[in-house]
């Protein structure tokens, strides 16, 4: 239990930490963090969280990036119900304390609450399409960076920044596209408070992820197929 808790933990962080300072920061008034503050700051809860939890149970604190590690087989498949099911309920708690933080506010409404959408629901107002091809398309290159840095022969010590400021540049790319997702559990979190559209359009951020994730995968494999000790 002790690594589902620890994911447990560190996808609420993921959560509090990178929506909370979209929700909380990004436009607050004349010194707001903006999207470079938000991506940053969705970088620095996976780096500290990859040092906190690392060693527990391989900090994932993605659905996507559980299924992409199995997909190159650094991962036993037997423990992917309780990675995404821990997954999925820290975010879930780190978006209800986002949620109590926020409604201390006068005159707070949830409104999108930092949800991922398209169409009209996207920051930018890019389609559908152009949405799943950008989550899929970004969480591979998140995969494949998450493959290569924790690879045997990587240096070691600094997979956990390298992870963290691929998340940020992800974000520096995609926060007009989608509000930026790569994480089911995220995007599942944010939308049960937003409900609506969030719902609505919340399948587009669980399937291009799990499809991106489950290609880098089989790639990475195929590019390095020795089996590590």
């Amino acid at each position: 239990m002790k690594k589902y808790i620890a994911e447990f933990i560190g996808t609420s962080w993921l959560v509090l930490g990178g929506c909370g300072s979209a929700v909380l920061a990004a436009a607050f008034p004349e010194l707001g963090i903006g999207f470079v503050g938000v991506a940053l700051a969705f970088g620095l809860t996976v780096i500290s969280m990859a040092y906190a939890i690392g060693h527990i149970s391989g900090c994932h604190l993605n659905p996507a990036v559980s299924i992409g590690l199995w997909a190159g087989g650094r991962f036993d498949g037997k423990d992917l119900p309780g990675y995404i099911i821990a997954q999925v309920l820290g975010g879930i708690l780190g978006a209800g304390l986002l949620y109590l933080i926020a409604s201390g506010k006068a005159g707070f409404e949830v409104g999108g609450f930092a949800s991922n959408g398209f169409g009209e629901h996207s920051p930018g107002g890019y389609s559908m399409t152009a949405a799943l091809v950008c989550e899929a398309v970004l969480t591979f290159f998140f995969l494949f960076v998450i493959l290569g840095s924790t690879y045997s022969k990587a240096p070691r010590g600094l997979a956990g920044l390298a992870i963290g400021l691929c998340l940020t540049l992800i974000h520096l790319i995609s926060i007009p596209v989608t509000n930026t997702s790569v994480n089911p559990a995220r995007s599942t979190s944010q939308a049960l408070f937003a409900g609506g559209w969030a719902i609505e359009q919340l399948w587009l951020f669980w399937v291009a992820p799990i499809v991106g994730a489950l290609i880098a995968g089989f790639v990475y494999n195929m590019l390095s197929p020795e089996i590590e000790d």
